[in-house]
């Protein structure tokens, strides 16, 4: 069992940067693939950004070149950074391990026009 707790979402303007943080209660390291999902309302899940391995990562071509997927194993973290936001970006943003059932609570990003 892991827990994993989001962070870091807020308003941000059109054009404005945020770095969410997902905290993992355990470490990790043992996880092969981990990604970061949104849902805004009315709409499906969907996926935002997956680390697997070492560093090897995929996009949807939506969010392709603004945002970026990392993880520290040592602090047992993962970390998505948002830049060039649009208002489309605005959506619930949770971390999950992938295969697993595991999801953290989310965190809310607005993006205002």
């Amino acid at each position: 069992q892991v827990q994993l707790v989001e962070s870091g979402g807020g308003l941000v303007q059109a054009g404005g940067s945020l770095r969410l943080s997902c905290a993992a209660s355990g470490s990790i390291f043992r996880f092969n693939a981990m990604g970061w999902y949104r849902q805004a309302p009315g709409k499906q899940r969907e996926l935002v950004a997956v680390i697997i391995g070492l560093g090897g990562t995929h996009y949807p071509d939506s969010v392709k070149g603004r945002f970026t997927i990392s993880r520290d194993n040592a602090k047992n973290t993962l970390y998505l950074q948002m830049n060039t936001l649009k208002p489309e970006d605005t959506a619930v943003y949770y971390c999950h391990v992938e295969g697993s059932g595991f999801w953290g609570q989310g965190t809310q990003v607005t993006v205002s026009s």
